[in-house]
């Protein structure tokens, strides 16, 4: 578990160009418009060796009764709750304001490490602009232009220091890892008590009664796996600091522990864009997935239901339209026993190697039937393949124009994959680069 590091400011200070400074990518949305940024963006950064999660925030506007600014104020309040270091961020080209002074009085009541920086010192005269925000009390100030990249890399050389090591969690070896994700009150606890066979989470039907990540160990069939259990996501309209302590982080912190991911589904319900953000998420992280429609008791069926749902699912769900689905109920514990099958099924794919000769056959076959582009004149080629890792299966194919393989051409690829081996619930991730 990475430390985290929150920015923090009123509107229009500078806090998404810093942010995209420091991860070197432009993430979030820079704009010369108050209130641009109104979730949470989160980043990995590697410094100096040092591993951190950053998080962009919106305006803070601490006394604001406008209701956008409150769940904006809200997202600020759950990224510092989170953080292990906050970054607070001053204008310096408009000066001190008085809701700087109100940040300052806020911050100092966490009690963590805040590195105040004076943004927008674009050049050595604007250093003149620096002794008024001595005025808050403040003992240093960083001045920075992000714009430009003066003094990001002074503030990141002390900020590190302050870093909290990486938390690891590899005390004892499981045959699986696995994560239960959803939104709230869509029957994730009442799951994981259902596969303990014990009252081990709290089930309530208020949403948001799981707090905090719970791990759970299960023996089934000989085999040993570790669950872990989240609050729901949360819609932000919904979020409330005195209630809940969950937040996307959550999940990410979750799904870096696991080597499976357990999207549950609401089937009386359907699928939300909440899911479709969560589904995207396991994705991106390179986790097995499986697809639990639960409360399937609560669902009025014919013999077409199942692949009627089937087919809504790959098309709201592409992001992990290889994740296998089980139609269940943890309230009766109908088909529950079989996500433990499942996981062993996607633990193998997750670990499934392919040989060099099998893939540059499939390579063959694909240039064979579908000929390749012309690029700067001449023809794209692709020379070969191999496996380079897995959990996930990753694959490397060298071509003289990598960037001009047509996207068809690699679904193509992973669908051959996944046609030829069992790489069920496994995301495929194909990578193409130049030969040398």
């Amino acid at each position: 578990m990475k430390p985290i590091v929150a920015i923090v400011g009123r509107p229009n200070v500078g806090k998404s160009s810093l942010f995209n400074v420091i991860i070197g990518k432009k993430i979030a949305i820079v704009q010369d418009e108050p209130g641009v940024t109104r979730d949470r963006n989160y980043a990995e950064v590697e410094y100096k060796n040092k591993h951190f999660m950053l998080v962009d925030t919106g305006g803070f506007f601490i006394h604001s009764e406008e209701p956008i600014l409150k769940e904006i104020k809200k997202q600020v309040e759950l990224a510092l709750e989170e953080a292990d270091i906050v970054i607070a961020v001053f204008d310096g080209k408009e000066g001190l304001n008085p809701l700087d002074k109100e940040l300052v009085e806020y911050l100092r009541k966490l009690r963590k490490p805040v590195f105040y920086v004076v943004n927008k010192i674009d050049h050595k005269s604007h250093e003149l602009r620096l002794p008024e925000f001595y005025a808050l009390g403040i003992e240093k100030i960083y001045p920075t232009s992000a714009e430009h990249g003066h003094g990001v890399y002074e503030l990141l050389d002390e900020l590190i220091e302050f870093l909290p090591e990486t938390k690891f969690y590899e005390e004892k070896r499981y045959d699986s890892r696995v994560v239960v994700l959803g939104k709230p009150n869509v029957g994730k606890s009442s799951l994981i008590n259902r596969l303990l066979g014990s009252e081990r989470a709290i089930v309530s039907d208020v949403a948001g009664t799981t707090r905090d990540a719970i791990d759970s160990e299960v023996i089934f069939n000989n085999r040993t796996y570790l669950f872990v259990d989240t609050a729901g996501i949360r819609r932000k309209s919904r979020i409330s600091l005195k209630l809940e302590k969950f937040s996307v982080m959550s999940a990410i912190r979750a799904l870096e522990r696991v080597d499976v991911a357990i999207l549950v589904i609401d089937a009386y319900e359907g699928v939300s864009e909440q899911e479709q953000k969560i589904a995207q998420l396991i994705q991106e992280k390179g986790r097995g997935c499986i697809i639990l429609m639960n409360k399937w008791d609560r669902v009025e069926k014919t013999d077409k239901t199942e692949s009627f749902y089937k087919k809504m699912l790959q098309n709201t769900l592409p992001f992990v339209n290889y994740a296998p689905v089980i139609f269940g109920s943890a309230l009766t514990g109908k088909n529950i026993n079989r996500i433990f099958g499942e996981i062993d099924k996607v633990m193998n794919a997750m670990k499934r190697r392919v040989s060099t000769g099998v893939l540059n056959r499939i390579v063959s076959e694909l240039q064979e039937r579908n000929p390749m582009p012309i690029y700067k004149g001449k023809r794209v080629k692709i020379y070969y393949g191999t496996q380079q890792d897995i959990n996930p299966p990753l694959f490397i194919f060298f071509s003289n124009y990598p960037e001009a393989v047509p996207s068809s051409h690699i679904k193509y690829i992973e669908n051959q994959l996944r046609e030829k081996y069992e790489f069920t619930g496994a995301p495929i991730k194909i990578i193409f680069r130049k030969k040398r």
